[in-house]
């Protein structure tokens, strides 16, 4: 993100990822030992500009997408939900015809392309849902059980 913008107020709390944010000015210097950038903010068009910035700048050398709303997660092209999603096909022999994934943030839509059945999450956005080929309830009425109960259980 922008040096210059503020991360989103933690209130010393750092949450899901048990640490508070790093603020960086410059990246120049990090080549070695990252696993992850992950840029944070609460203006969250900021982020989804972010999110399209990193695309246009670095096409398939890089994975850039939202795990959050206020989340930019970029990784190497191959460290994504979707590269997951294959490499347990073929180290499983699972044929991605018969794999199910359920999501509900748009990093969730790169493994949706690898299996045969996705389902998005009632709270999904437009955009995660319009990827998916099926649309369950939302996290807190049970979506993850219903789409187990209605989509994957009766293909068994």
């Amino acid at each position: 993100m922008c040096p210059t913008r503020r991360a989103p107020t933690w209130n010393g709390n750092p949450g899901r990822v048990q640490f508070g944010p790093k603020v960086m000015t410059s990246l120049d210097g990090l080549t070695s030992d990252v696993a992850k950038l992950v840029g944070v903010s609460d203006d969250l068009d900021a982020v989804a500009r972010a999110a399209s910035a990193a695309h246009d700048r670095f096409g398939d050398h890089v994975t850039a997408a939202r795990s959050q709303p206020y989340y930019l997660d970029v990784t190497h092209p191959e460290a994504n939900k979707g590269a997951v999603a294959r490499y347990l096909s073929a180290r499983y022999g699972v044929p991605p015809q018969a794999i199910a994934t359920i999501g509900d943030m748009p990093n969730d839509v790169l493994m949706f392309a690898h299996s045969g059945l996705s389902i998005a999450m009632g709270n999904a956005s437009l955009e995660v849902q319009r990827a998916a080929r099926r649309i369950t309830a939302s996290n807190e009425e049970e979506g993850f059980a219903s789409a187990v109960d209605r989509f994957i259980l009766p293909r068994g």
